[in-house]
């Protein structure tokens, strides 16, 4: 089982790349039991859709 540092690493490296089959397995394993790990998760999700939101509204805004 992962530890919350572990499954915190993995959330913020999969906003960059694709993890393979046994990452990914062992954190939705981790995430499932862990309320903490499952919010920051929510959370990165957030701020990467916010991020993009801004970088598009900014975009216009220069046009």
């Amino acid at each position: 089982m992962l530890t919350c540092r572990e499954a915190t690493q993995l959330l913020s490296e999969k906003q960059d790349r694709i993890l393979n089959f046994k990452e990914m397995s062992a954190l939705q394993f981790h995430v499932l039991m862990c309320s903490s790990c499952r919010r920051f998760g929510k959370q990165m999700k957030s701020l990467s859709l916010l991020s993009k939101q801004y970088k598009k509204f900014d975009e216009e805004q220069k046009d």
